[in-house]
Formats: structure tokens, sequence, C-alpha cells
């Protein structure tokens, strides 16, 4: 494959997976060969074993975060802080995409940032939805409610009165009805804890 053919293959993707790139007639040991020159050359991007972004000037579309971050692992959707600073829910700037899943936890650094994946078991695996977060990108982020569930969830000591008031939280902004909802399903009696102090914070700020 010549790299003006893998150009006009992914040119609108913002990162691709390798399978990608072998429909039709190509020798896939031949591309395995050519894919660390294309990166050598500066001209591809690896994320990963099998996943890639086109480098500038080659590059179209730049990769939002959060996409990266969903296809770097899966399954995985957007949460904890980096959720609640999409949403505008804490002042602080996150230097990680932050993310949860059911697969193995790690830390990614590649050229596109670093990426920190924490686990939850399956029956925790919810409270997500589909986000356009640039023209033509789409990710799974966490509602508000849950982003902030999981990171109480996933945080030592965080039903500690101190812990959330040092969130500096917009209590304001989440429907606490739903967050008392997903809390009971989460099943677990540090969150059921951590809510009912939560809701003081929250009832003042109303």
């Amino acid at each position: 494959m010549k790299f003006e053919e893998l150009l006009r293959i992914v040119e609108n993707e913002p990162v691709f997976e390798t399978s990608y790139l072998l429909a039709g007639d190509v020798n896939p040991e031949s591309l395995q060969v050519q894919l660390p020159q294309w990166v050598r050359r500066g001209k591809l991007i690896r994320l990963r074993r099998g996943l890639y972004a086109l480098a500038p000037p080659y590059q179209r579309v730049q990769p939002h975060p959060f996409v990266v971050a969903n296809r770097l692992v899966k399954p995985s959707y957007v949460s904890l802080q980096s959720a609640l600073a999409y949403y505008g829910l804490i002042p602080e700037t996150v230097f990680a995409v932050t993310s949860v899943t059911t697969a193995k936890p790690g830390r990614f650094h590649t050229p596109l940032g670093t990426y920190l994946y924490r686990r939850l078991t399956t029956k925790r695996f919810f409270g997500y939805t589909r986000h356009e977060v640039a023209p033509g990108q789409f990710a799974w982020i966490a509602t508000p409610e849950k982003a902030l569930l999981d990171l109480l969830y996933l945080t030592p000591g965080s039903d500690a009165v101190g812990y959330l008031q040092e969130l500096r939280l917009d209590w304001r902004a989440l429907d606490f009805s739903r967050l008392e909802s997903l809390a009971q399903r989460m099943q677990s009696p540090k969150l059921q804890r951590a809510v009912r102090r939560a809701k003081r914070f929250w009832e003042r700020a109303r």
C-alpha cells in the first residue's frame, strides 16, 4: 500500500485501526512493515498496537481526546474528573483523560495525551451517553451524576464530608433524585453514605 492510498482511506477518520485498512486487495504482512516506517517518518502517530492517527500536516481531522479515550480501551466511557470538567461541574483543569472500563485498568502515555483507565465491574458499568464532542466525532461520556458516583466509588475516603467539600462541585447542576437512584443501583454502602452527606451541599446550593 502506498501512503497516498492510506490517506484516501482514512483522511476523514480521527483515529483508525489496522483492520480498517485490510479491506480489499491488501497484503497484511506488507502493511505491518509499512506502518512502523510511516510512524518513524512522522506521517502517522501510533497510539497503541493496531491504533493510529494521521500526523500533521496530513491530518485533516484533529482527534478529540474523548474519542481517542474510547478507542484506546474497549469497552470504556469517559468519566470521573474528565466528565465532570466537561460538564463544567468542577473548576480544575484536567491533565489526563479519565475513563472507566470493565477491562484491565491502566495508563497510556501517547503523543496525543495521557489516558487513565479505572476498572468497574460489569454490573456497575452503566450511566453513560453518546455526545458529539467535535463536528462529526462522537464519544461515550458518563452522565454528570454517574461521573460523580464513579469518582466517589473509586476514591478511598470519598464518603467523608471533608472530601466532598474539597471537590468544589457545582451541586446545583446535579439532578439529585437521579444521583440517589444511580447510587442505589451501584449497590455500595460507601456510596449511600456519600450521597446522604452530599445532599447537604446540594440543599445549601439550591
